[in-house]
């Protein structure tokens, strides 16, 4: 197992000031930011903001043109081959020889990463069962389903035991079932102490994992913040109540006015309140109405989403942008990790 640690007090990735320019295009703009050990930072933004430059950047893939980053206190341009001893990375797209077994894959990336022989098969056999592919891990990778290369992939990044996992668009293409798998593996590995820097344009994706989110636009960072952070700044809380007829909605708008701002569409009323006080303001909203007797037929507390966000952020959905991805978020709801574990993720 890799044996660099964090110097105390250091994040165990930091971003401070990164520019890197193709041609006359300048891709990256002085992004900066910080990942403490142990957390997952979701960098948040749509295809062509940035956010594989930024990684190839931090895992020495790319120089960059003008600031600096660390790994583990490592510089990424003076120590490039320390750093990539501690990191592992996962692409957009799986990076396995779809002519090799499964096993064979871990196998010879264990060569590569000079472990030694003799543990070379026992982890191979480890990662195997850890990411549910030991029943196939004799067939060749090409009989692999998307969900199960993605998770060879994964496994191949983690041979040889790095403390940091840098995973760019890692669920891109999966459905909906395999995203949620890959999901908790990445969830098992921060569990167990791994520091995760994530890109990707699913908001709920970054919603589910991330302890800290960094959204980019165009090259430059433009929000960060928790996800509830950034739904607390930027979006508000949308409490809809719908009635049967239109004198009871006109009755109810004009009582709510002193609750929130009321918007009234036919006989669905929206009504806006501080993104921070939802459930006080149903609360409120519940007893004035059964104080003027008026009944509603229906009544829903609509919580802003990391979609609100980034619409406000940018003027665009997260799936705008010049590349294909979908960015749909269609993955089963599931609860983050923070809510799991009934506070902040570890």
């Amino acid at each position: 197992m890799v044996s660099e640690t964090v110097t105390p007090g250091e994040p165990a990735i930091v971003a401070d000031g990164l520019v890197k320019c193709f041609g006359d295009v300048e891709a990256v703009r002085g992004v900066s930011f910080e990942v403490p050990e142990g957390r997952v930072l979701g960098l948040l933004g749509p295809n062509g903001a940035g956010k594989t430059t930024v990684v190839r950047m931090l895992t020495t893939l790319a120089r960059p043109d003008r600031g600096t980053a660390r790994v583990l206190g490592l510089d990424v341009v003076a120590q490039p081959q320390r750093v990539r001893n501690i990191i592992g990375l996962a692409g957009q797209y799986a990076a396995i020889d779809e002519n090799l077994t499964g096993r064979e894959n871990l196998r010879l990336v264990g060569k590569l990463s000079h472990l030694a022989p003799r543990d070379i098969g026992a982890r191979a056999d480890v990662l195997l069962e850890r990411f549910a592919l030991a029943d196939a891990a004799n067939r060749v990778a090409r009989t692999y389903s998307g969900g199960m290369r993605r998770r060879l992939d994964l496994a191949a990044a983690l041979v040889h035991e790095p403390p940091v996992l840098f995973l760019d668009e890692p669920t891109t293409g999966l459905d909906p079932q395999g995203r949620n798998e890959l999901w908790h593996v990445i969830e098992d590995l921060v569990d167990g102490g791994t520091t995760v820097l994530l890109t990707t344009q699913y908001l709920e994706e970054a919603d589910t994992l991330a302890d800290n989110i960094v959204v980019i636009d165009h090259g430059s960072v433009i929000a960060e913040g928790s996800a509830a952070d950034l739904k607390a700044r930027l979006g508000a809380t949308t409490i809809e109540i719908g009635f049967r007829d239109d004198t009871a909605a006109t009755t109810a708008a004009g009582l709510l006015a002193s609750i929130g701002g009321v918007d009234r569409d036919g006989k669905l009323l929206h009504l806006s309140v501080p993104g921070d006080d939802g459930a006080g303001s149903m609360l409120q909203t519940v007893r004035a109405l059964d104080d003027a007797r008026l009944e509603p037929a229906s009544l829903v507390l609509r919580e802003p989403t990391l979609d609100d966000v980034f619409l406000s952020l940018t003027g665009h959905a997260a799936a705008d942008g010049d590349g294909n991805g979908d960015g749909d978020g269609t993955a089963k709801p599931r609860r983050s990790r923070r809510q799991r574990s009934g506070g902040r993720a570890r």
